[in-house]
């Protein structure tokens, strides 16, 4: 798995049985992107389609690599990969437009490095079915998370998504809330030259701007209902460019650069805050918020998060004995599962799919 802040790979080999059946985690492994991968990635949504053509092998042999590594660390062969891709740009479907989505990382290289069937192609399979092609991990996380009581399993990447599971399948929702950590590692990349703002201590330095605060969190994506999902193609970039465009005087100020990492940290928080407030507390009893993703590990914002969600408990997906780093590699393996038997594995209520749908292909080595 490599998602929206693309830094890496995250590798899960996991063990599991019939459909909707708890999965073992046998071994898990993460492997950063060399720089100068990371930096094709970043520019890919602008790329001539030559360099995204070369970039979708070089990212299929990094994704073998990873694969290879995790296999040759822990021993175990597996019978399948899955394989989520990079994703490069998402356009969600929008007042009956039909949406588009593209991952690259070809299955087929995999398959031919590693000798091993991939399984890939997620997200498109969910789309031909009307739905939103995100989130994806809703059934993964009633797999892993279903028991008593309704729990939100909030994962904070490079955009921030939460799934909100009931006994029921059919009664569980997700949904992107809005930006993860994408926006504040684009400031700490543009203004500090370092990938991210480790442990949000550059945050904790700062003062957020509440004027700026407020105008960010009247961004129209965070009103709208879901199903919805975003990614950088909104919260990236260009959003940056924005808000530096208007800070032109307040630049000047010594502070200026810590500041704003701590306005995109609250930033951030308020915005999943307001997304349970707008969209999932008056409807589902939620119990506890299971924290994921690199922003977890950002303690100023996970702290904010607990500050706002209060009273309800916010614990980390390690207190369930899964590493937070493998979890969405384990939740691809787990979707790939159900691929392999033929079963459908989204969930229309999260994606607003207009039908269940077998998701991904196969590539055979």
């Amino acid at each position: 798995m490599s998602g929206t802040s693309h830094d890496g790979v995250d590798a899960a080999i996991i063990k599991i049985g019939e459909t909707g059946s708890w999965p073992e985690l046998l071994f898990s492994a993460s492997y950063p992107f060399p720089k100068a991968l990371r930096e094709e990635i970043s520019a890919a949504p602008r790329a001539a389609a030559d360099e995204v053509c070369r970039l979708n092998f070089r990212l299929a042999r990094a994704f073998a690599r990873a694969a290879s590594s995790c296999i040759g660390a822990s021993g175990i062969r597996p019978d399948a990969i899955a394989s989520h891709g990079q994703t490069i740009f998402h356009i969600p479907p929008r007042k009956g437009r039909p949406g588009s989505t593209l991952q690259i990382g070809e299955p087929s290289v995999i398959a031919g490095l590693t000798g091993i069937p991939v399984v890939a192609g997620f997200r498109p399979a969910d789309m031909a079915a009307g739905g939103q092609g995100a989130p994806l991990v809703a059934f993964a996380d009633h797999v892993i998370f279903r028991g008593k009581g309704t729990k939100a399993v909030q994962n904070i990447g490079g955009i921030a998504n939460v799934t909100v599971v009931t006994p029921s399948i059919d009664n569980v929702i997700a949904f992107d809330t809005g930006p993860g950590n994408c926006l504040i590692d684009i400031a700490m990349r543009t203004l500090f030259g370092r990938p991210m703002d480790r442990g949000g201590r550059m945050a904790a330095r700062g003062k957020p701007d509440r004027a700026l605060l407020k105008r960010l969190l009247a961004a129209s994506y965070l009103k709208k209902a879901p199903p919805k999902s975003t990614g950088r193609e909104l919260f990236g970039e260009a959003f940056l460019a924005r808000i530096l465009e208007g800070a032109k005087v307040k630049k000047q100020k010594p502070s200026f650069a810590a500041d704003l990492i701590s306005t995109l940290t609250h930033f951030t928080a308020l915005s999943i805050r307001d997304a349970y407030r707008r969209f999932i507390l008056g409807s589902y009893p939620v119990s506890e918020i299971i924290l994921s993703g690199g922003g977890a590990k950002n303690v100023y914002l996970a702290g904010l998060l607990r500050e706002v969600m209060s009273p309800i408990s916010v614990n980390r997906i390690e207190d369930y004995g899964i590493p937070g780093a493998a979890k969405e590699a384990m939740s691809f393996a787990i979707l790939a599962n159900e691929t392999l038997s033929g079963r459908p594995s989204n969930v229309p209520g999260a994606t607003g799919a207009g039908r269940k749908a077998v998701l991904g292909g196969l590539y055979l080595p």
